[in-house]
């Protein structure tokens, strides 16, 4: 049974002198989710902000918020992103030694738990860990920073996680240059979920609806190919 198609919007791409307005708008344009980078400098060669953003931003939308946590250590700042109004966690699948620890301590918080596959990881990283995730993000750019163009690369191991996935009910998501041109290719290779960042919020608030709207059939004529 096919996942249910979304498009999520990425705030890191978003007006952050106008942050709260950025993300009503986008909630109101038609996003499904909301995604939120959060960063260290560690992980990745760039910082964002932390659990005192979301939770700002957490009043003014009821969609989900889905963190992908670049830090270290990871459990650290579990307890911190749940109070702060997060509902699933993302980590990348090589962050840490232990990851089916992590991805257990963030369900017994009472979030989703996902994997993220940088464009170096194999797709079969995510073999063990297929009963504790309802997730899987490829990144189809390097991580840590917005506007980068989408490797079209990364469609082959779209399609080999599709096949992994079988009968369990795990998202697929790219993320990293997606707009309407993108998404109908990582449809036709598998993915359901789409993040976009810049491919959203450069095309200014006024437009929006029309972009997310434009991602979705895009999407659903990927999928129909």
């Amino acid at each position: 049974m096919s996942r249910p198609i979304q498009i999520v919007p990425s705030i890191l791409a978003a007006d952050y002198a106008h942050l709260g307005d950025e993300v009503v708008a986008a909630d109101r344009a038609g996003g499904d989710r909301f995604h939120l980078d959060v960063m260290d400098g560690h992980v990745v060669k760039n910082l964002s902000f932390g659990p005192d953003t979301i939770r700002a931003i957490r009043p003014l939308t009821q969609k989900p918020f889905e963190v992908h946590l670049m830090v270290t250590p990871a459990c650290d700042w579990i307890g911190a992103l749940k109070a702060a109004g997060s509902d699933r966690i993302l980590i990348h699948v090589a962050l840490e030694a232990d990851t089916a620890a992590i991805m257990h301590a963030i369900r017994e918080a009472g979030m989703a738990a996902g994997l993220v596959l940088t464009p170096d990881d194999p797709a079969a990283s995510v073999t063990p860990y297929l009963d504790l995730i309802d997730y899987i993000n490829v990144l189809t750019v390097t991580p840590g920073f917005g506007g980068q163009s989408f490797l079209t690369s990364m469609m082959q191991k779209v399609s080999t996680l599709k096949t992994l996935i079988g009968a369990h009910a795990i998202d697929l998501a790219v993320d990293g240059g997606v707009n309407q041109a993108t998404v109908e290719v990582a449809a036709r290779a598998g993915a359901n979920i789409f993040i976009a960042g810049t491919g959203i919020f450069a095309t200014g608030r006024t437009h929006y609806a029309q972009t997310i709207n434009a991602m979705r059939q895009a999407a659903e004529t990927g999928r129909a190919a």
